[in-house]
């Protein structure tokens, strides 16, 4: 874990830092949650249930928090769900599909290797995977029934409001379980680890504290837990998703490139909510970037600063460097050609790229592209100047394509005065 932040400074304690954040929604009580988290360090918990080969970004609440209280001076012990990942916590809308258990096995790889990063696993709090499997797997139905189950009235867990929207419809005893298997990780991991505290995010407060009642009936404890809350964007659309695609945290899956976009497109009235969740710069230092982006909202420079900071978190200060290289070169300030490959088709993917089995002339490229909506009007931005073909100026209308022209021999960047620009490639 590369430490480019610091922990709150001595006149704000970890727990007013939190506060201040507004990462903290609901809690077990706050003078003792104060107690915890401004006192030595203590072992805590949060877990991610594999549902995909990937965490997303609506994951990096849960990430950055933790990463915050290990900087702090904690313990983290986080926990990939190999267990109630087979299961599925109940969803309002209908029965979730059980994935195969080895299914779920490669995505618990990939996902635990996916945390690695924002953690460290040194010194005296090092942190530590765990998978519930280990020990839920090995419980027979009786003891299940007898050690956890015995200990849950059925009457509060039908009072959960999702379990409730789902008993018309029907709710599956497997999914209806999925509280018992939760609760019975915290008792668990406080048998075995000594864990503390639990957090998660807003939606898992029934599950939250159903274990920390189940940890107590037990005779253990005592512990804590709070939750942060849901992020949201202003405009009513899901956070963590543009045009109805999830922003993973795997490169493969959503390129850096995309990832870096995603926060410089947030809106002005929710980016410094994000600066807060997920930044790591001090109180004093967003403070005067939310002042600076107050005063000069066109600049954008509350959403580039997040951009950059989570872009390097998560890929790593190489790839943001290539993604800015990417975003200056796309508009005719840096060069194309330095451009990894994978950077600059990803690039050109977000803006629009057109797949091509031949090139017609620069005509052609600027209608194919879709930046011009015919080659009437393609000659007329050529003859006005504004028509660019990789950063250099089209000046005549019969101008072509020539192999030496391709980018990595197979892409071309039009663009069409300073801001419109779309990608070609060759197919091969």
């Amino acid at each position: 874990m590369t430490d480019t932040s610091s922990p709150p400074s001595e006149r704000e304690t970890l727990f007013d830092d939190l506060r201040w954040r507004g990462l903290i929604q609901d809690s077990t009580g706050l003078d003792e949650l104060r107690a915890l988290l401004d006192g030595p360090g203590a072992a805590f918990y949060v877990g991610f249930d594999p549902t995909a080969s990937s965490l997303h970004v609506g994951h990096l609440m849960q990430v950055v928090t933790a990463r915050r209280l290990q900087l702090a001076g904690h313990r983290p012990l986080l926990l990939v769900g190999g267990a109630t990942g087979q299961i599925g916590d109940p969803k309002e809308s209908a029965e979730r599909v059980l994935n195969p258990p080895e299914v779920v096995a490669g995505w618990v790889a990939r996902i635990r290797d996916q945390l690695a990063p924002f953690v460290s696993y040194q010194g005296a709090n090092a942190a530590q995977l765990v998978n519930n499997l280990d020990w839920t797997g090995e419980m027979s139905v009786v003891e299940f029934l007898r050690d956890v189950g015995k200990h849950f009235p059925v009457n509060r867990m039908l009072a959960r409001e999702v379990v409730r929207a789902r008993l018309e419809s029907g709710v599956s005893f497997t999914e209806f379980s999925y509280q018992l298997l939760q609760a019975n990780d915290f008792f668990e991991l406080h048998r075995r680890h000594g864990c503390q505290l639990q957090f998660g995010g807003s939606d898992q407060w029934g599950n939250i504290t159903a274990g920390v009642d189940f940890v107590r009936r037990r005779g253990a404890g005592p512990v804590e837990a709070f939750t942060t809350p849901l992020v949201t964007k202003s405009d009513g659309t899901k956070f963590g998703k543009t045009e109805g695609e999830a922003i993973w945290l795997d490169s493969e899956l959503t390129s850096p490139y995309a990832f870096y976009q995603f926060w410089v497109n947030a809106d002005d009235r929710d980016v410094v909510r994000y600066l807060r969740y997920f930044s790591f710069r001090s109180r004093a230092e967003l403070e005067a970037l939310e002042k600076e982006a107050a005063e000069r909202p066109a600049a954008r420079v509350a959403q580039r600063a997040l951009a950059e900071e989570l872009t390097t978190l998560v890929h790593g200060e190489r790839e943001m460097a290539q993604v800015v290289a990417a975003s200056q070169a796309l508009f005719g300030r840096g060069s194309l050609a330095e451009l990894a490959p994978a950077t600059l088709r990803a690039a050109l993917t977000e803006a629009g790229l057109v797949h091509l089995d031949e090139l017609p002339d620069v005509v052609g490229l600027l209608k194919e592209s879709g930046l011009v909506p015919s080659n009437k009007e393609a000659r007329r931005v050529i003859a006005e100047g504004g028509a660019y073909l990789n950063n250099n100026r089209v000046s005549s209308t019969d101008a072509v394509v020539t192999p030496a022209d391709l980018l990595h021999d197979r892409y071309l960047v039009l663009r069409r005065g300073k801001r419109s620009f779309a990608g070609v490639e060759l197919r091969k």
